[in-house]
């Protein structure tokens, strides 16, 4: 009976935030180094989402560098991961601190 009562209050709380508008949940995103290359280079993603840098070279340490801003990671090594909550819209390009070749794209919509 208590299992019946539960399942009901969860339904009723659902329904109540979806007819309330409930505020959108923010979303997580990855991004991949490898060979010396962000995968994928160009993600867009919703205001307020999270993009996190994993980096997946064998040896050797990379950092996230945004062009506009000149705000840069921390080296972080293989292994290791780095991220970002985007609160704003905008185009936000990026590219590699030791390695100014690796270039990115992260698109923030509304």
């Amino acid at each position: 009976m208590q299992t019946k009562s539960i399942a009901r209050g969860l339904r009723a709380g659902l329904l109540a935030t979806a007819l309330a508008g409930g505020a959108a949940v923010a979303a997580e995103h990855e991004v991949r180094i490898v060979q010396y290359a962000y995968a994928p280079a160009e993600l867009t993603i919703k205001a307020g989402d999270t993009v996190t840098w994993i980096n997946g070279e064998k040896r050797v340490s990379h950092s996230v560098l945004f062009s506009a801003t000149g705000e840069e990671s921390e080296r972080f090594f293989p292994g290791e991961r780095w991220s970002r909550t985007f609160d704003q819209p905008g185009r936000f390009e990026y590219r590699c601190g030791p390695h100014p070749e690796m270039k990115g794209l992260v698109v923030v919509e509304p």
